[in-house]
C-alpha cells in the first residue's frame, strides 16, 4: 500500500511517514505544502492521504477539493487543530473520511490509518483470507493452512495488495505505484523478482493445489491472485 502525507511540520511529517512505513507497511510519500500535495495527489494512485488542514500555499479544505476533482478517491483523514463543529462536518462533506485533532497520539493515527485503508478496499475485518491463505494486515503475518509463510516486508506489500482484488488482474505498474515511493527508480523486473519468490513461498506451504491460493501471471497484462483453479496454472514471470 501506498500513503501520501501532506504537512509542512518538518518532525510532525516525519514521524507519520516514519510509523507508516515501520508499523503499516507503507511506502510513503511526503509533501510539505498545500502545492505539492495537489500535484502528487493528482499524479499517483494512493491508498490513503493524511492530509494537514494548515499548509502554505493552499490550505488543507483547498487541497482536499482539487483532488478529489480530479478523481483522487483514497480515503483522507485530515489533521486539524480546528474542532469546531462546523468546521468537521464541512470537511467530511468535501471529501474527507475522518479527522484527527492536533495534537494527536501517535497510535490512534496508525489505528485510524489502517482502519481507513481497509474500509477503503471494502475489507471490514483486519484478517484477510482467501482459500486457506490468511493475511493479518495488524500484525502482517501469513499463514497458510494454519501453517506460517515468511515473506519479505515488500513480498508480503505485494500480496496483501493482491488480496484485496482475488481473481482481479493488477498490472506491473499499479503495483510498482503502490509498493514504492515517489522517489524509487521504478524497473519491472524488481517486481518479478518479487512475486516469484512469492510464489515459491506459496507453493512450498500448500498453495497451488486445486483449492488455491495460487498467483497467476497474465502475459503483458499481470498478476491475480487465484482462490481455486480456473484451467492453465500462472505463466512463468
Amino acid at each position: 500500500m501506498r500513503a501520501l502525507v501532506v504537512e509542512d511540520e518538518a518532525r510532525v511529517a516525519t514521524n507519520i511517514a516514519v510509523a507508516l512505513r515501520e508499523s503499516a507497511g507503507l511506502a510513503v510519500d511526503v509533501a510539505r505544502s498545500g502545492p505539492e500535495g495537489v500535484e502528487l495527489g493528482r499524479e499517483s494512485n494512493y491508498d490513503l492521504i493524511v492530509l494537514d488542514l494548515m499548509l502554505p500555499g493552499l490550505n488543507g479544505a483547498e487541497v482536499l477539493k482539487a483532488i478529489r476533482a480530479r478523481g483522487q478517491t483514497a480515503p483522507v483523514l485530515v489533521l486539524t487543530a480546528v474542532t469546531e463543529k462546523g468546521s468537521v462536518v464541512s470537511l467530511l462533506n468535501a471529501g474527507a473520511d475522518d479527522y484527527l485533532a492536533k495534537p494527536f497520539d501517535l497510535g490512534e493515527l496508525l489505528a485510524r490509518a489502517k482502519a481507513l485503508i481497509r474500509r477503503g478496499k471494502g475489507v471490514s475485518h483486519p484478517k484477510i483470507q482467501v482459500a486457506e491463505l490468511t493475511i493479518d494486515t495488524i500484525e502482517k503475518t501469513v499463514t497458510l493452512g494454519g501453517r506460517p509463510v515468511e515473506l519479505s516486508p515488500t513480498e508480503y506489500r505485494a500480496l496483501e495488495y493482491l488480496s484485496h482484488r482475488p481473481r482481479s488482474v493488477v498490472s506491473k505498474q499499479v503495483l510498482l505505484e503502490h509498493l514504492y515511493d515517489y522517489n524509487w527508480e521504478h524497473h519491472s523486473n524488481v517486481i518479478e523478482a518479487h512475486i516469484s519468490n512469492l510464489r515459491r513461498k506459496l507453493n512450498r506451504g500448500g498453495a497451488g493445489s486445486d483449492g488455491g491460493p495460487w498467483i497467476e501471471t497474465l502475459r503483458g497484462r499481470g498478476y491475480r491472485l487465484i482462490a481455486g483453479s480456473v484451467g492453465t496454472r500462472s505463466e512463468t514471470p
